[in-house]
């Protein structure tokens, strides 16, 4: 069965989920790039360095955004929403985000990118400035879709 998230729906995934993916565009170029994140209800938090994407969402603010949860191929959940970026270089505001970043539950396993200094995410007070881009998304608008089966055993 295919159908629509409903608004709760919609948030538990995004709650739930640290890897999206941010469409942004400008000068001609259309540019996807996968990222980790934190949700607060509000913003999807990001930390980064300068490329091509931070390049284009300075000149171009307004991306989509998309997540999703996937049990297998007959049964999952994907959002997408859209929203405008907005960097977060210094102050409160950064430090909040960072902290964000820093509290979610991540997997057992993570990469250096996900990480804001080497012990991290297993220090709780980061006391010198972590270097990088931080930004959040204010999302504007979301929407969501799944496809549940009902079959025990699709490859029987």
């Amino acid at each position: 069965m295919f159908g629509n998230l409903s608004p709760a729906e919609i948030e538990n995934v995004l709650s739930r989920q640290v890897v999206g993916r941010i469409g942004c565009h400008a000068e001609g170029i259309t540019y996807v790039v996968p990222i980790s994140f934190a949700y607060d209800g509000q913003f999807v938090y990001c930390y980064t360095q300068e490329g091509m994407k931070v390049t284009l969402m300075r000149q171009n603010p307004q991306v989509c955004f998309q997540t999703d949860e996937l049990e297998n191929m007959a049964n999952w959940k994907s959002v997408i929403a859209w929203g405008s970026f907005e960097e977060l270089p210094q102050g409160r505001e950064r430090r909040e985000a960072l902290d964000k970043l820093r509290d979610r539950v991540l997997p057992m396993v993570s990469s250096e990118r996900v990480r804001q200094s080497a012990d991290w995410p297993f220090t709780n007070n980061i006391t010198e400035p972590v270097p990088g881009v931080v930004f959040r998304i204010r999302l504007t608008k979301k929407t969501g879709r799944f496809e549940k089966s009902t079959q025990s055993a699709l490859l029987a």
